[in-house]
């Protein structure tokens, strides 16, 4: 290989990862969102209860990628999709500071608030809706800022809590759990050393009666330990890794790597989906995981 064919090589590398990176910044982030379609046939679900749910994942609110006016687009979306019912699955502040401006509740809640669904719009917390409020970890507690902006537009927030719905005649319920990060550490920087809030046992024991259970977690490391009484858990906060090639995500905010990273997942007749959500955290990329709206149709088989 000659000193030009080297040159030529290096040229050509410089110029692919600087393509890579534009696309990954300024593309990606930028589609025009992706519905991802599931139908599971979870175990304890009655085929007569048909229901159509919409999960909108880790928004991220912020300047330039996940503007106001998006989220009221990405609301519009959602509506047209015709749900029953509208779950939220927590991270609606900005999460990295690589922005042009921040988006504040005052805005992003508003723009949430155009969401419609006959039973309901329900949503849960996220870490970063815990760790950019500086009261709620000083305190140990909240609501949080984030909480308090959506229940000031009218969406329910459950949080260690649970709400009966009907559709048609039959019940089914919507248990949403408290954040399993939601408390910083202090100077021992590390998962183990994070706070959750969540009480999975406590939330569970709320339920009434034998109808079937959905469960809203932002997290999905809490899946090993959701019971069969569960139906179907919903989750966000990996963002499907950000980066995934091939189906494999190099890193993914789990103790459990890839086994919980993205998608749908069967284990011990206990069913999880996990959506690649909408923006994105610490940094600003989207590489082979375009932002998504989730639409998951039970029931009817």
């Amino acid at each position: 290989m000659t000193r030009r064919d080297v040159l030529r090589l290096l040229g050509t590398s410089v110029i692919s990862l600087l393509a890579f990176g534009a696309y990954a910044v300024g593309v990606e982030p930028m589609m025009l969102t992706h519905v991802k379609r599931y139908a599971p046939t979870p175990a304890g679900w009655p085929s007569q209860l048909t229901l159509r749910i919409v999960a909108l994942a880790d928004i991220h609110a912020c300047r330039p990628w996940m503007t106001p006016e998006r989220i009221a687009a990405l609301a519009e979306q959602a509506n047209a999709l015709d749900p029953d019912v509208i779950v939220l699955l927590g991270d609606y502040v900005a999460g990295t500071r690589m922005v042009t401006d921040w988006v504040q509740s005052s805005e992003w809640a508003p723009a949430l608030a155009r969401l419609r669904a006959p039973l309901g719009v329900h949503a849960i917390m996220g870490n970063h809706d815990w760790w950019e409020d500086l009261t709620a970890q000083k305190t140990g507690q909240g609501p949080t800022i984030a909480r308090s902006a959506l229940e000031n537009v009218g969406i329910t927030v459950l949080e260690n809590d649970v709400v009966r719905l009907e559709k048609d005649g039959h019940a089914f319920w919507l248990a949403g759990l408290a954040d399993q990060l939601a408390l910083r550490p202090g100077k021992k920087w590390g998962r183990r050393n994070f706070h959750g809030l969540d009480d999975l046992e406590g939330t569970i024991a709320k339920i009434a009666d034998e109808s079937p259970v959905i469960l809203l977690a932002h997290e999905p490391d809490i899946f090993p330990k959701v019971s069969k009484r569960v139906s179907l858990t919903l989750s966000g906060h990996t963002h499907g890794g950000q980066v995934r090639l091939f189906g494999y995500s190099p890193v993914v905010p789990s103790r459990f790597g890839n086994r919980y990273a993205y998608g749908h997942v069967v284990e011990d007749d206990r069913q999880l989906i996990v959506s690649g959500g909408l923006g994105f955290s610490i940094a600003p990329v989207r590489m082979g995981v375009r932002p998504e709206i989730v639409s998951i149709e039970l029931g009817g088989v």
